[in-house]
This record gives structure tokens, C-alpha cells and sequence, in this order.
């Protein structure tokens, strides 16, 4: 709505699931009818804001929403030990800055808040009915004490977040709850099939190809990732994010970058091309001949931490081709990917390969120069399109 601002209203969401669950049981009624238990991943940093009523109040602000930059600011100085507790310095992506400026800009509705859930948890209430959310959603919000796993409530009172409005906790496995009568008609599957509680994206990613006692992978959507998975928890600098893992016992420590496969699909838009056409001009790009690019569309996280920086091009010429500037921006990218690393392995030894998932690793250009500048082979999972989905389903088989 406004520079800096991204939101999106859930109902869309609710739509969108309807509209799939009811053309693939309709196109598959004999996989229909073997579902036997329901997972969930989602989108983190987005907080669903609800009434006594159950009622949604506003539209979500995004997990890439950088208006509560001051407000971040503001709880770092009100909570100076915040990083080591909740995982991450503040950061104007995250739940808690977003309250403390809702508090501030829209008192009135503040002030009807009772209920906070994560995306993937509002879906889960409107699938079973029942208020939760898991550990490695609720890791992502700064109210969370990674090493406790549960609710810090001092954290929840800086940010003019009741703790009681914060829902109950499960470990991502849990049974959340049964498939309505309602929510089964709609979707086209049975009543009573049990949901489990699922986890963000980041940590079904990780499950989704394994990355469950030990390992390390890069993930490339809309954003872009590098994990190494944690038997303890270990709070790390540099904004590395340190969080609860959606499996019981294990944590994780990532690099969230917020531009990940964004740049690649911008510059699609704008020059009206399928991304197939332009990965092809770009590998046959003299690699002389090309230009700079900064990659930061929407700010960045790790390791810089800096809502405003932005993207240029520079060292553009009059015979600068369309598949120079998408290799351009396939460097860039790159080259961000390579400053997380630094952030996240430090002076510890890189590991001898990274897993790869996410649909922005599909081409082989963009895999090629992650592991050139990264110095480490990437290994395309099989299947690792589906990504945090297959994390989602491998939690509902545990339920």
C-alpha cells in the first residue's frame, strides 16, 4: 500500500487451498480418498491478527514488510540481550517491531487484538478450529526463547504484545487438530483426518531433504537461505538467525537472505521475457562484458541487516545486452549468497557440499555460479522443487 509496506490478506490463502484441494480431488479422487493426515508450512514473520470473535482485523504485514525499522531499533535498545534469547538481533521483518508500530499507528485496532498466529497457523484454524502454532514459527518472532522453546513473555511486553494473546505451543509433529465438517467440504477430503501442527518454511525446507541431525543446504525462492542444522542451541553474530528446529531436540542457524530468486523474476517483469529465454541469453553472455549488479530490491538481512539499501546496475555501456544484465544479475545474486556464508560458517570449515532446494536452483547457470563463488559443490536433491511441502507431508506422516 505504501513504500516499504507488503502485505496480503489471508482470506487469499484460504482461497487459494480451496480452489487446489478441490481440483487435485477432483483429478485424483483414488489419492483422495488414501490422505490420511494433513501437514503445514508457510511463509514466517507474518502475524495474523485476530479478535475475541476469531475475526481477522487487518491485512498481514509480510515477512519482507520494512515500515517498523524505528520500531526495531527502539526494541533493541529496550531489550539489549534480545539477540541471545530470541536468536536474532530485531529486525523490521519480524512480528514483534510490527506490533510495537501498530501499537503506535493503528491504536484502535491494537487494542482489539487477542489472538497472534503465524500464516501457516491461521490455515490450520481454519481447518481443525484450534488456536497453536509450533516451535519453528514461534522462533521466528522474537518472542520465543530458542533455548527454552517457549514463549518469553518479558520479550511479548516490549513489544505491547500480551502473552496471553501468543498461542499454545507444539512441536511440529503434533496433532493440532481434526479436519472440520466444514473445512473437509470445502477442501473435498475426509472430516476427521488429523492435522499436524507443520512448521515455517525455513525448517520444512531442511526436512524436506533431510537436513534433520546434521547438514547444510542453500534454498532459493523468493528469498534465499543457508542452514546448518544444530544439535543445541548456539546464538550466533552477524545477524545469523538461531533458531528451533520444527523437530523436538534440534535448532538451526541460517542466513536469511531477502533476495534470493526475487532479482531473476524483477528483471523478467521488466523486460517482459520468461525467465527460460533470458538464463539462456545470460549463459551465452561474454563474461568480459559484464556489468555490476547489487541485488537488494528490498533491503537485506544477513549479513548487512539494512531495510533501505537498494539495487543498481553499474558499469552499464551502449552495447550492454539484455543477457549481460541478466548475468549481471545472476552474480549479484550470488555474490550476496557469498557474503552470507562468511556471516554464518565464520572461521569454522565449510562443509564438503551444500543440499540444494527451492525452484530458483533449477538452472543450471544460477547453481553453477552459487558453487564457483561459494567454493562448495551444490547436490540438487531429487524432487527438492517441492521444497517445503515435502517437509510439510514427512510431519504429517510422523503425526
Amino acid at each position: 500500500p505504501h513504500p516499504d509496506q507488503r502485505e496480503q490478506h489471508p482470506d487469499q490463502w484460504w482461497q487459494a487451498i480451496v480452489k487446489a484441494c478441490r481440483t487435485l480431488a477432483a483429478d485424483q479422487p483414488r489419492n483422495r480418498r488414501q490422505v490420511l493426515g494433513i501437514g503445514l508450512s508457510g511463509q514466517m514473520h507474518g502475524p495474523v491478527l485476530l479478535d475475541a470473535e476469531h475475526q481477522v482485523l487487518r491485512p498481514v504485514m509480510l515477512w519482507n514488510d520494512s515500515r517498523a525499522h524505528a520500531e526495531a531499533a527502539r526494541l533493541a535498545t529496550l531489550c539489549p540481550d534480545i539477540a541471545g534469547t530470541a536468536g536474532v538481533p530485531p529486525h523490521a521483518g519480524f512480528p514483534a517491531p510490527k506490533l510495537l508500530w501498530l501499537a503506535r499507528a493503528e491504536p484502535d485496532l491494537h487494542a482489539r487484538i487477542r489472538h497472534i498466529l503465524m500464516p501457516k497457523d491461521w490455515i490450520g484454524f481454519r481447518l481443525h478450529g484450534q488456536i497453536g502454532t509450533d516451535m519453528s514459527d514461534a522462533a521466528g518472532t522474537l518472542w520465543f526463547d530458542q533455548a527454552a522453546r517457549d514463549w518469553a513473555p518479558d520479550l511479548a511486553r516490549a513489544s505491547g504484545v500480551q502473552p496471553e494473546w501468543l498461542p499454545p505451543l507444539r512441536e511440529g509433529s503434533d496433532i493440532a487438530g481434526h479436519l472440520t465438517a466444514e473445512a473437509a467440504e470445502a477442501l473435498g477430503l475426509s472430516p476427521g483426518t488429523p492435522v499436524a501442527a507443520g512448521g515455517g518454511d525455513t525448517s520444512l525446507g531442511a526436512l524436506s531433504v533431510g537436513a534433520v541431525t546434521e547438514g547444510a543446504l542453500i534454498s532459493m525462492g523468493t528469498s534465499g537461505q543457508l542452514l546448518r542444522v544444530r544439535t543445541s542451541y548456539n546464538p550466533a553474530a552477524h545477524f545469523v538467525h538461531s533458531f528451533a528446529h520444527s523437530i523436538p531436540g534440534r535448532w538451526y542457524q541460517m542466513a536469511a537472505l531477502l533476495n534470493g530468486a526475487r532479482p531473476l523474476q524483477w528483471f523478467a517483469d521488466m523486460t517482459a521475457q520468461p525467465i527460460s529465454t533470458l538464463l539462456a541469453e545470460a549463459t551465452a553472455a561474454d563474461p568480459a562484458r559484464i556489468p555490476l549488479f547489487l541485488p537488494y530490491l528490498v533491503g537485506e538481512r544477513t549479513p548487512l541487516a539494512d531495510p533501505y539499501i537498494r539495487g543498481t546496475f553499474f558499469g552499464l555501456a551502449d552495447d550492454t545486452s539484455r543477457g549481460d544484465m541478466m548475468r549481471a544479475v545472476i552474480e549479484g545474486v550470488a555474490y550476496g549468497f557469498a557474503l552470507a556464508a562468511e556471516a554464518l560458517w565464520g572461521d569454522d570449515p565449510r562443509p564438503d557440499h551444500l543440499i540444494g532446494t527451492g525452484g530458483g536452483l533449477r538452472g543450471d547457470l544460477m547453481a553453477q555460479s552459487l558453487a564457483d563463488v561459494l567454493g562448495v559443490p551444490i547436490w540438487r536433491a531429487a524432487g527438492a522443487e517441492t521444497g517445503p511441502a515435502l517437509g510439510a507431508a514427512r510431519l504429517a506422516a510422523l503425526a
